[in-house]
This record gives structure tokens, C-alpha cells and sequence, in this order.
């Protein structure tokens, strides 16, 4: 992309208005306060007990309607149960509310909650918001990773031509970084190559992934970061199953974070190719567990809820 084009849409991501950067660390709340009962809430929320985290975080604005902490908390919980429109009210709020510093959250919320209907093109209004910010503020690192963010919204909402764009501006935008270290050059190669890995899958060119995936290995190892393996056998099993060989699929995805929403979606998935029914219905019943408001439980978990109801 060049770099007139880079700058162009940098400037249009201005009319157009979460591996994600991190929030900012806040105190926990006092006893007593407002915010108090919605982290009550959000671990009732994180237990499944959706409808009682709702019962409190309504109360919690009765009292106090301007608390952005609780609509945050209600429109996530929201799009868990699948209440998309409702939940989209409570997060317009929320970014209306919050202070600066946790303006881009709210964004992002915003921006999950229509990846969980697969509409990446409204979720890219809010994604880019955070990008521009971002990047004026020159946060580079911050600013590659929501370009990361919006690419595999695009890739898992079945558009791979918006997902490559966006991939390849977190590369560059990185790229301008002029102190990152080698090791970190080596981690977001590995993080290029595998992008350029998943998208010839699901393009069903199989040895292009291929060749992706030994470039991503290459750069993983030179990064020598022990983190990040985890994320390897992710690349090799979602690789695998979209170029069509569900056993290595299988093989691989089962080597990868069990507690990933998308890596079990993908093991259901899988074990359904296979003919395994009842395996894959374990699979996505261990989805519908998981109850996080971020990206990979946006494809998931309604994956799961379609899967289950049928």
C-alpha cells in the first residue's frame, strides 16, 4: 500500500466513525460505589448468570444512568444472550460517557458487538475511530494492533480481500517504528506470515499457507518468545482445516489454548467434517461456556448457538 493511500485512509477513518491493546489499569472500586456492584455483576456474568448480571447492572443505573462502567458491562452481557440492537444502545452510551482514557473500550465493545452479526463493514466505523486516535497520538504498537484487530474481524466475517488490506496496514504501520527490537521485528513477522497464512486457506491456496506457515515458524523461532508458541499450533490446525484435512485439523487445534473460544468453534467444526457428531456437539457446548466479549467469541458463539439448535 503506499504511503499516499495510507494517509488518505488515515483521514478518511476520521468522517468515517482488542492476542489487541491493553486497557488502561484502573483501582479496583471502593466498597459501596457505584462501580462496585457492577464488578458483582461482571463475575456473574463471567459464571453464565447473564439475566442476574443484568438485574444489577439495571439497578446500578437507576441510580447512577451516567455510570459508563455499567453499560459497558449490560451491553456486553447482551450480546452474550444474542440482544445485539439492545446491546448497541447501552454501548452508544457508553462511548458518549466515558472519559477519554477509556474511550477507545468503549469503541472496541461497540465494534464486537456488530462482529457477533459478522458485520464487519459497520464494526470497521468504530475500529478505525481507535486507529486514527491512535495513531495521532503516535502509538504505533497500539495502532498496528487494531488494524490486527479490524483485519480478523473482516477475515472471520468471510471477507479475506478487506481482512488482507487491513493486515498489511498493521504491518507497515509497524513498520515505522523505528525501536522495536529484533525480537519484536521477528514477532510481527510471525504475526504477518501467519495472517498471509490463514488468508491463502480460506482462499483455498493450500501451498501458499503452506509456505506462510514455515515463514511464520522461521520468525516465531528467531523471536524467541515463549508466549506466543501457543499461538502455532492455532495457525497450523485453522490452516489445515480450511484447506480441507480435518484430522491434522483436529490433531493440531487439540495442541492449542483450549479456553479460545474460536479454537474450540474450529475443533467442533472439524469433528462435524469428520462425522463425529457428538464430538463436535461437545465442542460447541464448551463454547457456549465461555462467556468474554471480545472478537474470537463474536464468531463462536453464535457458530456454537446455530450449531446447537439445529
Amino acid at each position: 500500500m503506499s504511503t499516499a493511500i495510507f494517509r488518505t485512509l488515515c483521514v478518511i477513518s476520521v468522517f468515517t466513525a482488542f492476542s489487541v491493546a491493553q486497557q488502561p489499569t484502573t483501582p479496583p472500586p471502593a466498597p459501596g460505589s457505584p462501580e462496585d456492584p457492577v464488578k458483582q455483576g461482571e463475575k456473574l456474568a463471567h459464571d453464565g448468570k447473564l439475566d442476574d448480571a443484568l438485574a444489577i447492572y439495571r439497578q446500578v443505573l437507576d441510580k447512577s444512568p451516567d455510570l459508563y462502567q455499567a453499560h459497558l458491562a449490560a451491553g456486553a452481557a447482551l450480546d452474550l444472550k444474542g440482544n445485539y440492537a439492545e446491546a448497541r444502545e447501552h454501548f452508544t452510551k457508553a462511548i458518549n460517557l466515558a472519559p477519554e482514557d477509556s474511550k477507545a473500550q468503549a469503541l472496541r465493545a461497540m465494534a464486537f458487538s456488530y462482529a457477533f452479526e459478522g458485520n464487519a463493514s459497520k464494526a470497521s466505523e468504530f475500529e478505525l475511530k481507535v486507529f486514527n486516535t491512535r495513531l495521532t497520538k503516535n502509538d504505533l504498537v497500539a495502532a498496528a494492533e487494531t488494524c490486527n484487530e479490524l483485519a480478523r474481524i473482516y477475515l472471520e466475517s468471510g471477507d479475506p480481500d478487506h481482512a488482507d488490506k487491513w493486515y498489511r496496514m498493521g504491518y507497515e504501520t509497524i513498520g515505522r517504528k523505528t525501536d522495536l527490537s529484533d525480537a519484536d521485528k521477528n514477532l510481527w513477522l510471525f504475526r504477518w506470515e501467519s495472517a498471509q497464512a490463514r488468508l491463502a486457506a480460506r482462499r483455498g491456496q493450500a501451498e501458499g499457507a503452506r509456505q506462510h506457515v514455515a515463514a511464520a515458524k522461521v520468525a516465531l523461532d528467531k523471536a524467541n518468545n515463549p508466549d506466543q508458541l501457543k499461538f502455532y499450533p492455532y495457525l497450523t490446525g485453522y490452516v489445515a482445516f480450511y484447506t480441507g484435512d480435518y484430522k491434522t485439523a483436529i490433531a493440531e487445534l487439540e495442541k492449542a489454548d483450549q479456553h479460545d473460544p474460536m479454537i474450540l468453534a474450529l475443533l467442533g467444526e472439524a469433528y462435524e467434517k469428520t462425522g463425529d457428531a457428538a464430538q463436535a456437539n461437545d465442542y460447541y457446548r464448551k463454547v457456549l461456556e465461555i462467556n468474554t466479549h471480545n472478537p474470537t467469541n463474536a464468531f463462536a458463539r453464535p457458530l456454537a448457538k446455530k450449531k446447537l439448535e439445529r
